[in-house]
Parts: structure tokens; sequence; C-alpha cells
């Protein structure tokens, strides 16, 4: 019985030498087929060479490209990502090559989704600035920072599936209005959460008070939002952005932060990342911002392990995976063998 070859990301291991989940997670590796260990050091690009000595790639900051299959010889079957996001994994070659790409939505949904939430309290709180004037003894300006109050306020998402449905369970209890563009919804994921679908995203970006972007980065949805659909929202309204920075036109966004002409910004991706300490975006008092890792907590990561193992798990039981991304890849002849 071949063993399979499984490299995990570096990036999930600390500083101490630890990783940052749960440890009991690795259970699941314990398995007679499995030979895994930690790759020693980054791997920013998977090369010919790495696609020729593993079958398996926990991936989390590792880039996949056309180039990677360039030898003829890998012997790479399975990208599973520490994630949802996968814009680092060339989809169309990972297919033509045999690969599948699985993900781990079931440990993203809830963090994210709390995150959503925590940047619409602080922005609507006015958080960071009441803090400050704490801090800095200026009680007497308190009056000068009202926040927004959310009872009737609408919240619009751009995006609603695994993680937007979640977004609108969790903000039930504000007594909100719930409205989302998306022209791929699966209406049995937003059953009884009173979510009005809308018909285009003009809509959402008019009618929202609080606006969260909750939809993958791909080819169609880059640029998505620029100066003409920031230039529809309420001045009194913000903008989250949990996805992916590239999503947003960030130059657009920065004028629309600085003019006025919304009221202020909750960001956790960037257009560039890391993001340079000299972006501009960082020098506005209306944006809250953190460094693609808001939700990055005991719970997400310990449940984006457990999706990302299972996947492991599932390949070396000869058993197609849970969550996979290209499941038309499993008509490729290199996993003839696998139950679907």
């Amino acid at each position: 019985m071949a063993k399979l070859r499984v490299a995990v990301s570096p990036d999930v291991v600390s500083k101490e030498g630890t990783p940052i989940y749960d440890p009991a997670v690795l259970k699941l590796l314990d398995h007679p087929r499995i030979e895994w260990s930690y790759l020693k050091q980054d791997v920013p690009i998977v090369t010919p060479e790495f696609a020729a000595q593993y079958d398996v790639l926990c991936a989390m900051l590792e880039r996949v490209t056309p180039a990677s299959f360039a030898r003829g010889d890998h012997r790479l079957r399975l990208v599973s990502r520490f994630g949802v996001g996968y814009d680092t994994i060339d989809v169309p070659s990972c297919t033509a090559n045999g690969v599948m790409l699985n993900i781990a939505p079931d440990g993203v949904r809830r963090p994210v989704a709390t995150s959503v939430i925590t940047f619409m309290l602080v922005l609507a709180q006015k958080l960071l600035i009441k803090d400050r004037l704490t801090r800095e003894g200026r009680w007497a300006e308190k009056t000068s920072h009202m926040g927004v109050g959310l009872t009737g306020r609408t919240l619009g998402l751009v995006g609603v599936g695994n993680i937007g449905a979640d977004v609108f369970r969790l903000a039930m209890p504000f007594d909100m209005k719930h409205i989302a563009y998306d022209p791929f919804a699966q209406p049995e994921t937003l059953e009884g959460l009173g979510v009005e679908m809308v018909s285009s995203l003009d809509e959402v970006m008019r009618r929202s008070d609080f606006v969260s972007i909750n939809c993958p980065l791909s080819v169609k949805t880059r640029g998505l939002i620029g100066a003409h659909e920031l230039g529809l929202m309420k001045k009194t309204a913000y903008i989250i952005n949990t996805a992916r920075g590239p999503i947003i036109q960030e130059n657009a966004l920065y004028e629309a932060l600085r003019s006025g002409a919304i009221a202020g910004a909750g960001l956790d991706v960037f257009e560039v990342e890391p993001a340079p300490k000299e972006n501009p975006i960082f020098k506005l008092d209306n944006v809250v911002v953190t460094p693609h890792g808001i939700c990055y907590t005991d719970e997400c990561f310990t449940g984006i392990a457990r999706n990302t193992f299972e996947a492991v798990r599932a390949l070396a039981d000869d058993v197609a995976p849970k969550y996979l991304v290209n499941r038309d890849v499993l008509t490729h002849r290199a996993l003839a063998g696998i139950q679907r």
C-alpha cells in the first residue's frame, strides 16, 4: 500500500514550534497511508521539483501556478487549503493535471461572520475615536462623536454564501433590514433569515447603511467596487471588506473616505499584502484596519485544520474530499480509483 507524502505549510506553526490550532486535530493524520511533516521553510510558489516530491500540500500562503506542473512528472494529487479563498491556486491547471483542490468552509464560517459583525459594531459605535478620547482625557468631546444606532438600518451583503448567511444569522437580534446581491445564491442557504435578494449591485450600494463584501475574488469580481459603486452609497454609510482586497478599487475607496463621500470603512484586506505602512488609507480617522487576520482565533484555526486534514484522510481512504472546488477533476485518469 503506497504511502501519501503530505507537506503541511509552516505558516500554521507558531514561533515556538507548536501548531496554531488544537494539536488534537492532528489525530486525523494518524493513518497507515499518511506520512506527513511540516515544511522546514516557506514555499512561496510550488515548483515542479516540489510537485514531484509530494502527494498532498496542506497550503496556507503557498501559490500553485501552471508552471508548478511544467516537468510533467508531478505526484501531487491534492491541495488542501487552510481557508476558503483560493485565488492563490490556479484551478484550471490543477484540474488539467489531476489535482484536487479542497477548501475549509466549516472553519471560517462563524469566525469570519463574527468579524463582519465586529467591524459593524466598532464603526457604528465609533469605538476607536471614543477609546482615544478616553485615553487622552478628552471626555468633554464625547457628544461630538455620536454613534449610529442599528435598529431599522439596512445591512447589505455583496455575496451571500456560507459566511454571508451566518452574518445575517448573527445580525438578526439587531432588528436591521437585510438585503443582498448574489446571482449565484442558493435559496436554501437563506431560508428563515428574512433576506431580500435584490437584482443589482447598484441597489445594494444605494440602499445599505452597512455594506459587507463577502464574495470570492475572481476575474469577474476583481475591481467590482469602484468609484461608481462607492458614489451610490449614502454619505452616512460604511463599507466592510473581510473577503479579498482587490475586489475594491483601493484608490477609489481612499478618495471616498477622504472626501467624506462615505462615513467609514472596516478593512481586513488590501490590494497589496502586506500593505505598506505608507498606504494613505492608514492616515484616515474613519477607517478601522486589521492585517488580514481579524478572524484569527483558536476556533477559526482549529476548524480550518480539521477540514484540511479531513480531506487528506479522505484521500488516504480513496474517497473524494468533501469540499472540492474542482469536482470535475474526478474524471481525470490519475484519480480513477477515487470514490465520488
